[in-house]
């Protein structure tokens, strides 16, 4: 777990070091200060000798510059290196989701990942700038501070050892205690980002249907279980600070009780009594230090776990060794194909999937919902794996390919478009980055959008809301099938992706994908028969099987499934529930 965060440290080591470096300087020059405080006392003030006090005093004063120094370069290190270490975990664990396949992405909600890149990283980030600057700094401050605190009275700095077996316990059970609240607390603000990117997502379905009460309600409810675990752990944690207090007062009372008596029995100077209760001071507030450190890596360790376990998760679908860096037409076959979601599951979401589609065909694919039709033509660019069986594209084996190869010469218009915060023309653009102004209006003329860009004011320069919020749905439709247009594809799916726009200027689509497009295969998964009705061959699938494949003619005639679809839209019918 920390092995696989220490990799996102890079080019930070080198800070990390001198933050503990100058760490050490400052303790060492700490160190010398409580010794040197002592000489002052007994050889300087006690017998009056002024001269060693200002030579002895000046001494200190460049020691005290010397350890604030390094206490700035410390901190400058520290804060550079806990930075820059965050920065590349978010960066490294942003890259490996991009790697993610669809069943790789399915393990985690979005509002989690989300989670994981924000909160949970600044965590992290607090944690590691802290252990930065104490990880040296305490451990050396109580080892030197003991052996000085020895070499003053041995005796007396025994009483130490008694109180480091309390904060060790008292350290061990809050770990014990307080981790797994955490690891439920950060649970928690997956389920209040999720609760916030719901509202916003849909805040048009919130405020149409009057529902503002409901999702302050659920964000109160989901922000007052953060707040109710938070509480629990406090209480705990809480417990840190007075036991630690009573250990610290209580070990000063003993040392002021036995020091007293052995300067009053002559045995030790007013000076070493002095120095030693600072060393003690020393080490008292480095256990303290540390103590806080525990709390803070217990806090912090729920996300080392979360972000490490994205980093850990390796992409589903890799490259082969030798893969295949060319396509040369649009073939595609099903052989004997089945397909789980679930692989732990019997019941499969497709099977006995047998099908075989030439180069240039214009292919129907319809059934009712859940009945696999996104799920067929996810298997195309390997979105995700057959369960059993294979797919081919020109005549190879998807799992042959480079996987860039493969999604660049299939574009796909899944169900949900998506466009992105910036101009029409920077959203094409994703199609062809190097495409030319004609080249995209082309494929908007083709995708039968270029009127409607042009009649806004800024044409192509137009800037799209987040989601593309500012043009209706079947504008964001053709929209997004000119960006797949802009791939020249060799291979082109629209999954239902002209559902909101009319049937005439579907006609339109369709036409100019015929003539402009004819060596391209298309694919079409419509709900709308009139989508699909003059495509080569008709998919009708049911329950995740082939129920029939043949033109609209033939299926009338051969197919039930079909012909009631298509009573039920052209002729008003109702689909009978035989």
């Amino acid at each position: 777990m920390y092995k696989t965060l220490a990799k996102s440290l890079r080019q930070y080591k080198k800070p990390s070091f001198l933050t503990m470096l100058f760490m050490a300087l400052e303790v060492s020059m700490e160190i010398f200060i409580p010794f040197l405080m002592a000489k002052v006392l007994d050889r300087g003030l006690l017998t009056g000798d002024i001269q060693y006090v200002l030579r002895i005093g000046a001494l200190m004063f460049v020691i005290a510059c010397l350890s604030m120094v390094f206490g700035v370069l410390a901190g400058k290190f520290s804060s550079d290196a806990a930075v820059g270490f965050s920065t590349n975990i978010r960066q490294d664990v942003y890259e490996n989701i991009q790697t993610f396949a669809f069943d790789n992405i399915d393990k985690y909600a979005s509002s989690s990942l989300i989670t994981r890149l924000t909160t949970d990283i600044t965590n992290i980030q607090m944690a590691f700038q802290m252990i930065l600057k104490t990880i040296i700094r305490a451990p050396f401050m109580i080892v030197f501070a003991f052996i000085m605190a020895s070499y003053t009275n041995l005796k007396l700095s025994l009483t130490i050892v008694f109180v480091i077996p309390i904060i060790g316990g008292l350290l061990i059970w809050l770990v014990y205690k307080v981790h797994p609240y955490f690891i439920e607390v950060f649970k928690k603000y997956d389920r209040l980002n999720r609760t916030v990117q719901e509202n916003i997502n849909g805040v048009r379905v919130v405020k149409s249907f009057v529902r503002e009460d409901r999702e302050i309600e659920q964000f109160k409810e989901a922000s007052s279980d953060i707040k109710a675990l938070f509480m629990r752990a406090e209480k705990i944690i809480a417990l840190n600070g007075p036991v630690m207090q009573i250990a610290i007062y209580s070990t000063l009372l003993i040392v002021y009780w036995f020091g007293a008596k052995q300067v009053v029995g002559g045995t030790m100077s007013t000076g070493e009594l002095t120095s030693f209760i600072t060393y003690m001071m020393q080490i008292l507030s480095s256990l303290m230090m540390m103590s806080l450190i525990f709390v803070m890596i217990v806090i912090s360790e729920a996300s080392v776990e979360r972000v490490a376990e994205v980093l850990n998760e390796k992409a589903s679908l890799t490259n082969p060794e030798q893969a295949v860096t060319s396509i040369e037409n649009g073939d595609i076959e099903f052989r004997n194909v089945r397909f789980n979601y679930n692989t732990s599951s019997e019941e499969a979401d497709l099977s006995h999937i047998n099908l075989t589609i030439k180069s240039g065909e214009t292919i129907g694919v319809l059934g009712g919902t859940g009945s696999g039709k996104s799920t067929l033509i996810q298997l195309i660019p390997r979105l995700y794996d057959v369960t059993e069986g294979e797919v081919f594209v020109s005549g190879r084996n998807v799992k042959d390919y480079d996987l860039v190869t493969l999604r660049d010469q299939i574009a796909m218009v899944l169900q949900k478009n998506t466009l992105f915060s910036g101009t029409i023309a920077e959203n094409l653009r994703w199609g062809d980055e190097d495409a030319s102004d004609d080249e995209m209006k082309r494929v908007a003329n083709l995708a039968q959008a270029d009127g409607f860009v042009q009649a806004f004011p800024e044409g192509y320069e137009t800037v799209l809301d987040q989601g593309g919020t500012n043009v209706s749905g079947g504008q964001k439709q053709r929209l997004t099938i000119a960006r797949a247009l802009l791939k020249k594809p060799k291979i082109l799916i629209l999954d239902d992706s002209t559902s909101a726009v009319d049937t005439k200027t579907d006609a339109y689509i369709r036409r100019s994908f015929a003539q402009e497009i004819p060596d391209t295969t298309k694919i079409i998964v419509a709900q709308r028969v009139s989508s699909i009705q003059d495509s080569d061959r008709i998919i009708v699938l049911n329950e995740g099987k082939i129920n029939g494949i043949g033109t609209h003619e033939e299926l009338l005639v051969n197919n039930a499934i079909y012909k009631e679809v298509y009573d039920s839209q052209v002729k008003g019918g109702t689909i009978s529930e035989e």
